[in-house]
């Protein structure tokens, strides 16, 4: 990967390009070297704004998660009947993804390797639970089909939201006529998943 050297930089740009470096070469085969190099700035400049790369994982895969919990905390997450709030939860998550797609792939390709990556995994599997908790009460709503298994059927939905992060790529202006729309995409989502769970 080569990038061109900057003259100036930021936490926040030192963490995009870190992010970048961290896709492409996976968390454990990249070192501070690597980062570096990608970023055009010494390993002292570095370590100016952060302890290490453990550090810069965790406030990648944070800003992921703060992305995924706050929707949870949306008017349209928490009032009105389950499979409605499960129908939002849903958009929004396909949503999230795509706006934040490089931080939501690291969060989603972290191993359990560090201390990191396990706090990470039990923040994602919180989420899943709390998701996978409307859609049990969607189905006691009598809102779900009643012959699809409310666990396959929580393991299915999150399969097709995070597969996104494999072919999903943001439109680039009019050259990019072959990428998907972010809406477009959110939205079929939405409508596959729920014509085969709604009852009606």
């Amino acid at each position: 990967m080569t990038m061109a050297k900057r003259d100036t930089y930021t936490p926040e740009s030192l963490l995009a390009v870190a992010v970048e470096v961290f896709n492409e070469r996976g968390y454990d085969g990249t070192s501070m070297e690597h980062l570096s190099r990608a970023a055009g700035i010494s390993k002292s400049s570095i370590y100016h704004h952060v302890r290490g790369k453990e550090e810069l994982l965790r406030l990648a895969i944070s800003r992921a998660l703060d992305g995924l919990f706050g929707i949870l905390e949306e008017p349209a997450a928490k009032q009105g009947r389950a499979i409605d709030r499960l129908q939002h939860v849903t958009r929004r998550t396909a949503e999230v993804l795509m706006t934040e797609l490089p931080y939501v792939t690291l969060l989603l390709r972290v191993r359990g390797n560090t201390d990191t990556e396990r706090w990470a995994m039990e923040r994602r599997r919180e989420f899943d639970q709390q998701v996978a908790e409307l859609l049990k009460r969607a189905a006691a709503d009598g809102d779900l089909r009643s012959d699809v298994d409310v666990r396959l059927a929580t393991r299915l939905l999150f399969g097709m939201i995070n597969s996104i992060v494999e072919w999903y790529r943001p439109q680039a202006g009019h050259e990019g006529h072959q990428d998907e729309d972010g809406d477009e995409v959110a939205e079929a989502v939405v409508r596959m998943a729920f014509a085969g769970l709604r009852t009606s």
